[in-house]
């Protein structure tokens, strides 16, 4: 008990100096989740609208796999990812196994699913509320894609957040891609791995309690949105 009430008060001394180490860590983990959702969110977003809106054989397949890929284990990604940049793999001349850009394309790939079978879900109850709106019109399929993204786009944030939520709690392929190094791949997840493992639960817990601290965060943030976005329909 007093071992877990020294670590408390030493990982609070911690967070209120802004220990070094600390604020490395939740920087990295934050430029890396963050990279990964934006790009998982430029490709995922108008891939979900085509699905939503297009009609060819084998989308509902598609559609399914994508939803399916939403649980794809993080340790299968990290290991995919492993032996495409190692370097006897296809993009192993690019060196960046080892690097924060192996452990963005990881987070790319698990983040990509998300945004895409939720985004399509969102745009096709938007098609089928505007659909003959826009076909009375002559909307093109880029006019009706992007006409559905700037309607849905406070749907669309929580679909974005819920990917930064699953990106930033990773820590099976940001472990195998990144290696854990010091300075240069350590994150919040596998920081705190690596340091309970060690005994120093000082550094794992204030670590832990900057976690908890951005879940409830993005939890929030997506309550706000959809919030905001009942009340501006509803007035």
């Amino acid at each position: 008990m007093n071992d877990l009430w020294q670590a408390i008060t030493t990982a609070s001394d911690l967070l209120l100096g802004l220990d070094k180490s600390l604020v490395e860590i939740v920087t990295r983990s934050l430029g890396v989740s963050l990279t990964a959702v934006a790009m998982a969110t430029l490709i995922g977003l108008p891939l979900g609208a085509l699905l939503a809106l297009s009609r060819f054989p084998g989308r509902r397949v598609l559609l399914v796999i994508m939803n399916a890929l939403m649980g794809l284990p993080p340790v299968v990604v990290g290991l995919v990812v492993l032996l495409l940049l190692s370097r006897s793999g296809p993009m192993g001349a690019l060196g960046l196994l080892f690097t924060p850009a192996a452990m963005i394309i990881a987070q790319t790939i698990l983040v990509l699913p998300i945004i895409v079978a939720l985004s399509s879900t969102v745009i096709e109850n938007l098609w089928q509320e505007y659909e003959e709106q826009m076909m009375s019109l002559g909307a093109g399929p880029w006019d009706r894609i992007m006409a559905l993204l700037w309607d849905g786009r406070f749907a669309l944030m929580t679909t974005v957040l819920a990917g930064f939520g699953r990106a930033n709690a990773e820590v099976g392929a940001v472990m195998i891609v990144g290696g854990n190094i010091d300075h240069v791949t350590r994150v919040m997840t596998t920081a705190i791995a690596l340091e309970a493992s060690r005994g120093d639960l000082a550094l794992a817990l204030g670590l832990g309690i900057v976690l908890l601290l951005l879940s409830l965060a993005i939890n929030a943030a997506s309550y706000s949105v959809r919030e905001f976005a009942r009340l501006r329909y509803q007035a």
